[in-house]
């Protein structure tokens, strides 16, 4: 029997509030609506070859230039909203509208408690550091924190996953994964970390209880 020993977390929309009510609640402070804030990523993201988020969130750009992307793409009239940003960081905007997930904290300090180790994988920005982590119990809960921004390398890429293992000293098999996005849980799938894709509090809570009171079973082909 192969015991699962470490539980792996994402942070944005697992330890916090959904994405999409971070996104509307932005949204509204600067005053454009979310469907025009959502096709002006859309058309940064074709014009440069990728998400402005994701070029942020590996360090590639800065925060300014995340913006100054987004801005260039929206509306006549609608860019004058993010004028705002030039008085407000847009990261400070954007946790205004996030909040900690009490009850899933409180689940993992359950667990840990319990004797399971706790890692932490965020897709992450640089200038975010001191936000997020005021938000959350970070050196407390988790033994390893692998964040994209400081590996110049985002999920759902493998190699932030093996970065991962490789700081944990573990194997894929003991190891249980929680994202919110099924392009993650895939790309940990297929490295052999069992993944539970997060779409509220009660249901993770259940399907990680449930595996964790069930071991892995080897066999000769190494499956579960």
């Amino acid at each position: 029997m192969i015991p699962f020993t470490t539980v792996v977390v994402d942070y944005g929309g697992v330890l916090t509030n959904p994405l999409s009510e971070t996104f509307d609640a932005f949204a509204r402070q600067v005053g454009i609506s979310s469907d025009a804030l959502a096709t002006a990523f859309l058309a940064a993201t074709e014009r440069h070859g990728q998400t402005p988020m994701a070029a942020l969130e590996v360090g590639a750009i800065t925060e300014r230039q995340m913006v100054e992307r987004v801005a260039a793409e929206l509306p006549p009239g609608d860019d004058e909203a993010l004028a705002v940003l030039g008085e407000r960081p847009f990261g400070e905007l954007w946790f205004a509208g996030r909040t900690p997930n009490e009850p899933f904290l409180l689940f993992l300090r359950k667990i840990a408690a319990e004797g399971h180790r706790l890692a932490l994988l965020t897709n992450n920005v640089r200038e975010w550091r001191p936000r997020w982590r005021a938000q959350l119990p970070v050196d407390e809960l988790f033994s390893v924190v692998v964040d994209s921004h400081e590996e110049g390398v985002r999920k759902p890429d493998p190699r932030i996953y093996r970065i991962l293992l490789e700081r944990l000293g573990a194997s894929p098999q003991e190891c249980l994964f929680v994202d919110d996005t099924k392009e993650n849980c895939d790309a940990a799938e297929s490295l052999g970390i069992r993944s539970v894709l997060f779409t509220d509090t009660d249901s993770a809570i259940d399907q990680l209880t449930e595996a964790l009171r069930t071991p892995l079973i080897n066999s000769p082909g190494g499956t579960r």
